[in-house]
């Protein structure tokens, strides 16, 4: 698909990834000719800016994707698993943020910095990765390129933002309430999140993991094209608002160092190597929220096991765990190299 021009369509255009795709497509100078916000019925009417001019979001109709060159998706997995179809139909190329197609065999779940060339296999739909997952995969995809890595223990420090609009606003309320030493009131988590910690995102298994839990280990495998991958996570939800975390050891097939593994990452694209415990260097969330680029630092060598390594990685979930992501896949179909 090469042209000077494309249409782009931004599903579910009024939620936090949506007006993030939106804003990341201007700020990289994709190559939209026509922007096509779409939203539920609801919030039709409504306007967005883009390109220095105001863009009326329309409502998502089975009609909506004729003429469309690319549709990113971001209105949830119900919605992608009913219209992406339809999109691809119309001779659209669907990215979609759900979680409703990445793991089918017959869909390509794409890090462009990881396995760009998968984008480039896809039947009308590329799968982006979760956002804990994409974020990992920045540090752990080039320690494994080095060391070849054979397990995962990791606990990931999820921002509430991560949870949507209604989980921000639940913070902040509840902060106020805590100040005031009023009563906190709770809607969106089972649970207080402000000054806490919640070892619960998503929905539970039998084996009592969680869904989100789960992601890095299936996803993981298919994006590093690593059917061996071993991985358990503890899933954290924390009082921040935005950037997620994550605190990783890792095993790997053969002997690693701190130097030869600060040298992988210092090489990897989209990524920062920020580690410098004597002045206090480290990826922290605040510093990475509203950045491209994702963090790594504290590295150190694993004292529990064999050619084991310690890192904490840190980014912007709703960039490169979602909208970022999403924008690199596009540029990729259309010759841009990852950067």
């Amino acid at each position: 698909m090469k042209k000077t021009k494309y249409t782009v369509a931004v599903v579910g255009v009024t939620g936090a990834v949506g007006s993030e795709m939106v804003r990341v497509l201007e700020e990289r100078r994709f190559p939209v000719g026509t922007l096509l916000p779409l939203a539920s019925r609801r919030s039709a009417g409504k306007r967005v800016r883009f390109g220095g001019r105001s863009v009326t979001v329309r409502e998502l109709t089975p009609a909506s994707f004729v003429g469309v060159d690319f549709a990113l998706f971001s209105a949830g997995g119900d919605i992608s698993r009913e219209f992406a179809p339809m999109a691809v139909k119309a001779g659209c190329v669907v990215v979609d943020n759900s979680s409703a197609f990445r793991l089918d065999p017959e869909v390509p779940l794409v890090v462009p910095e990881i396995n760009a060339a998968d984008a480039h296999r896809h039947r009308g739909i590329i799968a982006n990765p979760n956002c804990t997952t994409a974020i990992t995969l920045m540090a752990l995809y080039p320690l494994h390129r080095a060391f070849g890595v054979t397990h995962v223990f990791a606990s990931s420090y999820q921002a509430v933002s991560g949870t949507g609009a209604q989980a921000i606003a639940e913070l902040d309320r509840q902060v106020g309430q805590v100040a005031a030493r009023k009563p906190v009131t709770r809607e969106v988590y089972p649970h207080q999140i402000a000054f806490n910690v919640l070892p619960h995102v998503d929905s539970f298994l039998p084996d009592g993991y969680t869904r989100e839990e789960m992601k890095l280990q299936n996803e993981g495998r298919k994006i590093m094209h690593h059917p061996g991958l071993r991985a358990s996570i503890t899933c954290v939800r924390v009082p921040v608002y935005r950037a997620h975390s994550v605190a990783v050891s890792a095993q790997f097939r053969k002997p690693v160092s701190v130097a030869a593994a600060r040298r992988a990452l210092q090489a990897a694209p989209g990524l920062d190597v920020v580690d410098d415990p004597s002045r206090n260097e480290y990826p922290m969330p605040l510093a990475v929220a509203g950045r491209d680029h994702c963090a790594v630092g504290r590295l150190r060598l694993d004292c529990a096991m064999k050619n084991g390594l310690c890192f904490w990685v840190a980014g912007d979930q709703l960039l490169k765990g979602a909208a970022l992501n999403a924008v690199q896949i596009a540029e990729t179909l259309i010759g841009r190299k990852p950067r």
